[in-house]
């Protein structure tokens, strides 16, 4: 094995993607744009729902329920008649609409039960689930207060103080906003290694490699190392500019001792793209493997959902992943500013099986090249 062999043609690899537009307009948008759409345009709770009143008590009460309907949970509410209330929700104007009886606050002092009725247009489900609940909070706690003259405090058996850590405002976006750079820089390091692999093919430029005096350890190496430094500076850049700055999320530990993890889960996701690319004929084929290949990485290896919420099996398999202890890993150091005494676990588990997905890799190589030779 020669360094230089290795260092040259690693920057082939960066000059022929240099030349890919499509590629590099690709993790510019991965890195940048999806970033922040990720941490911002879904966000769990109910974020300026848009909500119409019927107000037939026009009571002291009914005011009061409508004007604690405000931003940033609800858009102020639109007034409207009973006769508009259907026509609202079929043109998606709304998407509550809540109607307050005649008599409303009479029955409410005389101890009746009024009913209340609540449409909702169940189409964005992820608003309509949340905001129900939201709704029925308010009009109770306001026909309560109402009843009471103030702001009634129930005396509790046990007084539970809270301490909410890491996340003291429970903003999605610092969750989401660090889970799609994990996401994305194993995607992109598994995208890049395998089709600068196919690219090789499809160009014919496999064969001049073969009659060079290089190496397969050699040639891989430099698709490794190559496609690993333009994850890693793009990674860099998403952190602190993206994360950091533009999304105001606070990194508590050590931005050095992450980015020394990410190489290691580089190192196997650039050689699980070389292995990929091995088994691809062409690009195609290649983005139908990745369908089947990252789907269960980021969806099973505690990003979206905690570990411990799945079942046994699925939590033991899933150790063979890298990407498992990398979002062990990142989260541990960019949310709870953990130190190498604690992430030491992870990173042994992502050279180990770095090292065996290389290998892997490598074998599946050779073996490719050998047939084409």
């Amino acid at each position: 094995m020669r360094l230089s062999h290795i260092l040259h043609l690693g920057v082939k690899e960066l000059r022929s993607l240099a030349r890919d537009r499509v590629m590099l307009l690709m993790i510019a948008y991965s890195f940048s744009l999806a970033i922040y759409a990720a941490a911002t345009a879904m966000p769990d709770a109910l974020n300026r729902a848009t909500i119409a009143i019927v107000d037939e008590d026009g009571s002291p009460l009914s005011h009061r329920i409508a004007s604690a309907f405000y931003p940033p949970y609800f858009v102020p509410p639109d007034i409207i008649d009973r006769n508009e209330m259907d026509r609202r929700l079929d043109s998606g104007d709304n998407t509550f609409a809540l109607d307050i009886p005649p008599n409303f606050q009479r029955d409410v002092l005389a101890g009746r039960q009024p009913v209340v009725q609540l449409n909702v247009d169940a189409t964005r489900m992820s608003q309509a689930f949340t905001g129900g609940g939201y709704i029925q909070n308010i009009v109770t706690q306001e026909v309560q207060s109402f009843l009471d003259r103030y702001r009634s405090e129930p005396v509790l058996p046990v007084d539970l103080a809270y301490r909410i850590r890491f996340n003291p405002q429970l903003s999605n976006a610092w969750f989401g906003s660090v889970i799609e750079v994990i996401n994305n820089v194993t995607m992109l390091s598994i995208i890049l290694t395998g089709a600068a692999l196919i690219r090789e093919r499809e160009h014919g430029t496999i064969e001049h490699l073969l009659v060079m005096p290089v190496t397969p350890f050699e040639i891989m190496m430099s698709k490794v190392w190559a496609m690993a430094v333009i994850v890693l500076l793009a990674a860099l850049f998403s952190i602190t500019v993206i994360v950091q700055h533009v999304l105001s999320v606070p990194i508590q530990g050590s931005l050095a001792l992450f980015m020394a993890g990410t190489v290691l889960h580089l190192f196997a996701a650039t050689s699980m793209g070389i292995f990929l690319g091995t088994v691809a004929r062409s690009m195609p084929q290649l983005g139908l493997l990745m369908i089947l290949v990252l789907l269960p990485l980021q969806m099973l290896s505690g990003g979206m959902t905690p570990r411990e919420s799945m079942p046994d099996m699925v939590q033991n398999i899933m150790l063979i992943a890298p990407t498992t202890h990398f979002v062990e890993m990142a989260q541990a150091i960019l949310f709870r500013g953990a130190g190498m005494d604690v992430v030491w676990p992870q990173f042994t588990a992502l050279l180990a099986i770095g090292g065996s997905l290389f290998g892997l890799s490598l074998a599946r190589f050779r073996k490719t090249i050998s047939a084409m030779a």
